[in-house]
Parts: structure tokens; sequence; C-alpha cells
């Protein structure tokens, strides 16, 4: 997948899922999108289906090897590694990021591939997390739980429009931040 053509047309991919959902990634859109014809395409993949496949591929390693850097202790306490993985998904908003992860999710309602991919996200996403509560003395149960709470914070503050502004908004998810390191 690395071989570098792949990798612009899963980019270009990754840009209209965001834009406009799974519908509309089509191989002439991107090739447009890209200024190119689409043979460069099928000189890479067989078809839409090999792109998609691959596409998901991408997000799956990617979004597993980023929890599992963000909740790597590297020295840090666990209560402080938690915190800083709260303050990453809360103080930098990555609306492209986040574009893409909804349009996944959303794909994933009718496709059973991207419903696996998102499954596997979610695990290791759990996994990581309930590891470093665990670390905090946690037992087993509790930890899960709280790592489950987490993610419905970590999700739910991001679609949420909080008519407050941008630093009210930021008191409010930290000190609501607070109550998940309690």
């Amino acid at each position: 997948m690395s071989d570098g053509k792949g990798d612009v047309w899963v980019e270009a991919g990754f840009a209209e899922l965001a834009r406009s959902g799974v519908e509309g990634v089509r191989v002439e859109v991107l090739a447009k999108n890209l200024g190119v014809t689409k043979g460069g395409f099928y000189r890479r993949f067989a078809d839409r289906a090999a792109l998609l496949e691959a596409m998901l591929e991408r997000w799956r390693e990617g979004r597993t090897a980023a929890i599992a850097q963000q909740t790597s202790l590297d020295g840090q306490e666990p209560r402080e590694r938690l915190k800083a993985v709260i303050q990453l998904y809360s103080e930098r908003m990555n609306p492209a990021a986040m574009a893409i992860e909804l349009a996944i999710r959303q794909w994933a309602r009718s496709d059973e591939g991207a419903a696996a991919a998102v499954a596997s996200v979610d695990a290791a996403r759990l996994k990581h997390v309930t590891e470093l509560y665990r670390a905090t003395g946690l037992d087993a149960e509790e930890a899960e739980a709280q790592a489950f709470l987490f993610y419905c914070f970590i999700f739910g503050q991001s679609l949420l429009f909080v008519e407050r502004g941008p630093r009210k908004r930021s008191q409010l998810v930290a000190k609501a931040a607070e109550k998940l390191l309690d």
C-alpha cells in the first residue's frame, strides 16, 4: 500500500469521504479532483472496492497506531497520560480527521467491512485506555467502564455545539475532563 502511487488515491478518497460520504468516493470524482485520468487509478487498484478496502485498512492501522502511541506512558504517571489524551482530543480539534471518523462510522452502518474496521479501532482504543485506568489502580471492570465513559466524552464533546464561545467551552471541557480523572 505504501508504494506512493496508491497513497495519492487513498488520500483523495479520504478527502472525498469527509466531504460527501462513501457514495462520493468514485473513481471519476477522484481523478477529476487529482487532475489526472482514470487510467492511473486502474494501474493501482482493481476497482473501487479495492480502493475502499485500502482506505479502511489505512484508517484502521493509523487509528490503532495513534492510540497505542498516545497512551504509551513513557515515564509519565497514568493520570497525566490520561489528561494529555483528553487534552489532545478536546483542545486541538481536528475537523478533517473528525469528518473522516464520522463518515466511516456512517459507512459502517451499511457495510460489514467498514463496521469491522470501526469495531477493531474501538476495541483498540478501549483496550489502551482501560490499561491506563488499570495502571491508576482500578480493577478490570471499573477500568473498562471508565474507558467507555472516556470515549463517550471524547467523541460526544466534539459533536456538541455548546453556545459559550471557545474560552468558556474549553473551561467546561476541562472541568468535565477532571471528572474522568477522579
